[in-house]
């Protein structure tokens, strides 16, 4: 089994590290970018919507609809992250969050994890704001069906996690068509 034999920071930057790592003695680095693990959230309220986010990503220039989510802060643990990330972005709290697991994003690039959780019991918390720059949006089952096929939610890492919820029995969504 390969092994890496050397580790090193080569550029370092408020938002994530590259390392270069090398694997059994070859003289050509492997680099990795290395960010903060993270999480994300599937939400449903007492509606049966499911709360999104709406947000500006200057990465690929256009505006987004994705689930919650959020980096997950030095000492802070997945779960505390996740309610904080909820509260942040929809103005709202759940009773408990339930594991749905840890996701590696990009095994050929990223050295981090994404936690991804199922909030039970959401509900509005009466004077929250929401995060600047972010818009709710709830969507019925049925909208994030169409969503996810017409790929609205274009977000690949928020298939694996709303897949996982559909497989852990946290959400239902029906058959879609297009929009």
């Amino acid at each position: 089994m390969p092994t890496v034999t050397d580790r090193s920071v080569a550029f370092s930057t408020p938002w994530f590290d590259v390392l270069a790592k090398h694997v059994d003695g070859d003289p050509s680095p492997h680099y990795t970018v290395q960010p903060p693990d993270y999480v994300t959230v599937v939400a449903v309220d007492p509606d049966g919507r499911l709360l999104l986010v709406k947000q500006y990503r200057p990465v690929i220039e256009s505006f987004t609809i994705e689930l919650p989510s959020g980096l997950v802060d030095p000492g802070e643990t997945p779960e505390a992250c996740a309610r904080r990330e909820l509260l942040e972005e929809t103005g709202c709290e759940a009773e408990g969050f339930e594991p749905l697991g840890a996701l590696v994003p990009d095994v050929g690039r990223l050295g981090n994890r994404m936690h991804s959780f199922a909030a039970a019991g959401v509900r509005p918390v009466p004077g929250a704001r929401i995060e600047a720059g972010l818009e709710l949006v709830r969507w019925t089952p049925a909208e994030l069906a169409a969503g996810l096929t017409d790929l609205t939610i274009a977000h690949a890492l928020n298939h694996a996690v709303i897949l996982l919820a559909m497989l852990r029995g946290r959400l239902s969504l029906p058959a879609a068509g297009r929009r």
